[in-house]
């Protein structure tokens, strides 16, 4: 089966940052959460993939079409929506659901009438009235509507309430009871990524610093809380990602837990006093730390 979306090689360089080498694939009926900090690069690459700029190298396919050269057909299977797309404030909704409807033969207008309704957005209304979070619900409508197979959306839940965010998320829930429709969500809100991805990508200044389904992330990682004398070679072990110390206290983050690590542990004289599991957003930051691999505080 064709994936949605293949990057290989990917390079963008520019006077103050670079996306580099950037090997990512999403499978066909997947969600992907790409987490990151602002100006790690999410952006970037979501322009990419729509074709708004070039990579200075690499190859990008997109539902089975390579970039730039196929990239009229790509754009006709995507839907993007962005925190920073701006609609006509002097126009409603209707007039831009008029618009969308003419560019795309794919518009379902009994789809866009129950998202209106699931929204709770007036048709009619100017949009320069509408709140942050509506506009962000119509720039959803107006994408998902037209049932696009690549759903790009960028930073969409920044700056929602509660209750705004929890719309949006199951707005984009529904559209993968299609398993032939993709999606790949960026946000720096690791809680939204975890609720809804089956996989998730760590951008950390223009780097994948790791690829993998999330169920894998969030099995393999434990913090280990132990008590006992400090040994250099504790840090050196591969699994450990992080460690800090406090007195005879240790806490270390590991990225591969097993049984065998404990008893290794104990084998170096700690006492293993508690295992936890980790959040998403635990991980990412301990995945990004600036010490790097088994870095010690």
């Amino acid at each position: 089966m064709i994936a949605a979306i293949t990057l290989v090689g990917v390079t963008k360089a520019y006077a103050d940052f670079a996306l580099s080498d950037i090997d990512l694939e999403l499978p066909v009926g997947q969600v992907m959460g790409l987490v990151g900090v602002n100006g790690a690069g999410k952006s970037t690459l979501f322009r990419i993939l729509t074709g708004l700029i070039r990579p200075d190298a690499g190859q990008v396919v997109v539902c089975g079409h390579s970039l730039p050269d196929e990239q009229v057909a790509a754009k006709r299977e995507i839907g993007y929506a962005s925190d920073d797309m701006r609609l006509y404030k002097a126009k409603s909704l209707r007039w831009h659901m008029d618009l969308i409807k003419a560019a795309y033969t794919g518009w379902d207008e009994a789809y866009a009438g129950r998202l209106l309704q699931r929204f709770d957005l007036r048709p009619n209304q100017p949009l320069g009235g509408f709140s942050h979070g509506q506009r962000v619900k119509a720039l959803l409508l107006l994408s998902l509507a037209r049932h696009p197979r690549l759903l790009l959306l960028d930073e969409p839940t920044t700056g929602l309430d509660p209750l705004a965010r929890d719309e949006v998320l199951q707005a984009i829930a529904e559209v993968l009871r299609d398993d032939e429709r993709s999606v790949l969500f960026s946000s720096h809100n690791t809680r939204d990524v975890e609720q809804i991805s089956d996989s998730i990508a760590f951008l950390h200044r223009g780097r994948l610093v790791a690829v993998q389904d999330k169920e894998s992330f969030l099995d393999h990682w434990r913090r280990i809380l132990c008590r006992g004398e400090w040994r250099d070679d504790i840090a050196a072990l591969p699994e450990v990602a992080t460690v800090r110390r406090n007195g005879s206290v240790i806490e270390l983050k590991v990225r591969s837990f097993s049984e065998t690590l404990l008893a290794r542990l104990r084998q170096l004289g700690l006492i293993v006093n508690d295992v936890n599991r980790m959040d998403l957003e635990d991980i990412f930051i301990t995945s990004i730390r600036p010490e790097g691999a088994n870095g010690v505080v």
